[in-house]
């Protein structure tokens, strides 16, 4: 196919993305079953998705959104969805905050073999305060310091995958020679954070190294992304903010010796698919009148990532403190409440939609368009797809929005590789030159 292509992600909470999904009908409810993401694969490769990714979190609380009180531990859940799926590309998150880097090799190492090349990696750093407590901490590890941990972390696991050669296996039943140490190395390693000698205890991976996702938006989140990152989910709202954040990541890649193609930025948005826009924004409008203004503050605060359950739902959108969670979205959300006068309640009604991602709302004329003009003008690679609810509102966008995206040319009709490097148009990663330190055997 000539030209760039969009690449397409599907953003995947079983209840839906909206708060009040799960009460569409003939929307899925009961999440926690593996048929029903069984069946949201099927139609994300039936749409040749690029990408299925699954989110995590390490805390809990009973006003948060329903997929996000319960939920699958993410990466076994993406090596089930291996063995059902065939192309599609599937991407979990591991927080470096509270794992090991020899842990997250070998998980995700596995998972690429399992799935043939289609594994994906989220490296957060947790910015939910809560998430310590679980984790034998009194208090959440400083902002700079989680990214300070969360570099040295990815070059450790990078640096792993790295520790095997192609070719490492020999497997000569003849001779009873099962590997070629001299293509197998040790890491190392020794840092600030880590300790770790190494090899990993696994083959080099098919794609050399699995997919790298980021998705920080402070300052250290942009650098660790221009630096490791493949793929890249952001946070927008509007077309010239985004333009002007793609642009700067982009920018930030030459220092690091890489190409402004080797990142793939994909917003997020919700599209509410209608046969006309105002039956869009009715269908929307459903969904917000089921959700409960009870927890409004605390969901806000919850995606603002700052307290404000003490101030008035219909007064002004308080600034931000500095603070030691997130960023990304209490940046983004902040500046756009502070430029169009939101009050706390206009807020509320965003986040609950779509936890603060852009929602898009029209029929599947009006959303191709949008889309194809952010995509065209500088702003995405492509889109993380949130859809409101599963099934239906995912079949839609599938079925009524991707065919004109693919009759503009704009998306693929069929895959044309194996792996999710392949889909990215990313190379396999190469093995680096190491020094003659082969694995001792003696």
């Amino acid at each position: 196919m000539p030209g760039r292509q969009m690449h397409l992600g599907v953003f995947v909470l079983g209840t839906g993305n909206h708060m009040a999904g799960w009460r569409h009908e003939g929307a899925f409810s009961s999440h926690m079953e593996l048929p029903v993401m069984q069946e949201i694969a099927r139609i994300a490769e039936r749409g040749k998705f690029d990408l299925l990714f699954i989110s995590d979190a390490m805390a809990m609380d009973p006003t948060d959104h329903p997929s996000f009180m319960c939920r699958f531990e993410p990466t076994t859940l993406i090596s089930v969805l291996a063995a059902h799926t065939n192309h599609i590309g599937l991407g979990a998150t591991v927080s470096t905050s509270f794992s090991e880097p020899f842990n997250v090799a070998r998980v995700f190492g596995s998972i690429d073999h399992i799935s043939g090349g289609r594994a994906a990696w989220n490296v957060v750093t947790s910015s939910n305060p809560r998430a310590a407590l679980n984790f034998g901490l009194d208090e959440h590890l400083e902002h700079e310091f989680r990214y300070e941990r969360a570099n040295e972390f990815v070059d450790v696991v990078r640096g792993l995958w790295d520790c095997w050669e192609d070719g490492a296996i020999v497997a000569d039943k003849a001779t009873g020679r099962f590997i070629d140490p001299a293509k197998v190395h040790p890491l190392n390693h020794r840092g600030r954070f880590f300790k770790v000698r190494g090899p990993v205890n696994m083959a080099r991976c098919p794609q050399g190294h699995p997919v790298i996702i980021q998705a920080g938006g402070s300052p250290s989140g942009l650098e660790l992304a221009a630096r490791t990152a493949d793929v890249v989910f952001s946070v927008v709202q509007e077309l010239q903010p985004a333009q002007r954040a793609y642009a700067d990541l982009k920018g930030r890649m030459a220092k690091y010796g890489r190409p402004p193609e080797a990142i793939s930025v994909l917003p997020g948005v919700m599209p509410i698919v209608g046969s006309s826009d105002g039956e869009a924004r009715e269908k929307l409008a459903t969904l917000q009148r089921w959700v409960n203004t009870t927890n409004a503050l605390t969901l806000v605060t919850s995606r603002i990532g700052y307290d404000v359950t003490g101030h008035r739902l219909d007064g002004p959108v308080p600034p931000p403190p500095l603070t030691q969670g997130g960023r990304t979205f209490h940046n983004v959300l902040y500046e756009m409440a502070r430029r169009e006068g939101m009050t706390l309640r206009d807020l509320f009604n965003l986040t609950a939609a779509a936890r603060g991602h852009w929602v898009l709302c029209g029929t599947p004329e009006t959303i191709a368009d949008t889309l194809e003009r952010w995509f065209v003008e500088g702003a995405a690679d492509g889109f993380n797809i949130l859809p409101a609810w599963f099934p239906g509102g995912f079949s839609e966008f599938v079925e009524q929005v991707v065919p004109l995206l693919q009759r503009r040319g704009l998306f693929r009709r069929d895959y044309e590789g194996s792996t999710l490097r392949d889909h990215f148009g990313l190379p396999r990663v190469p093995v680096p030159r190491t020094p003659d330190r082969a694995l001792d055997v003696s």
